[in-house]
């Protein structure tokens, strides 16, 4: 699989497992919507205190599976080093994949009040290696 295939498959499929690592090496492995960001890279939105990010800041590279909401079927895997944007940097990186994957929020100004009380950050994997989207 090429780059630009797995890029092209992720701005159209949203669901996936990230997996990053324990501070023992072992594999922790989170459901979450990842989308395309405009520079090309990878972009999940997440508790700026979950256990994903600590890890991520701890070991910043990343692999994430991304499939179809029908789950079984085609998939892609990516793997790559991780940057994590903080707000109020991560904003438009935030609005920006939730119009991807959502569309048109009704109110956004309470979607970025929300972030903001969440502590959201946007964790961006810029794709060095990518895997076959398959048939089960």
């Amino acid at each position: 699989m090429e780059l630009a295939e797995a890029r092209a498959f992720v701005s159209a499929n949203h669901r996936g497992v990230l997996a990053t690592r324990r501070r023992d090496g072992t594999a922790v492995l989170a459901p979450v919507v990842a989308g395309l960001g405009a520079d090309g890279r990878v972009a999940i939105s997440t508790r700026g205190g979950s256990h994903k990010v600590a890890n991520l800041r701890r070991q910043p590279h990343a692999s994430l599976c991304v499939f179809t909401d029908a789950f079984f079927g085609s998939f892609v895997q990516i793997d790559g080093p991780v940057e994590i944007l903080e707000l109020p940097a991560a904003m438009d990186g935030l609005v920006e994949l939730y119009r991807q994957i959502a569309g048109e929020h009704p109110d956004w100004g309470e979607f970025r009040a929300a972030m903001r009380r969440e502590g959201r950050v946007l964790v961006l994997i810029s794709p060095e290696r990518v895997g076959p989207a398959g048939q089960p």
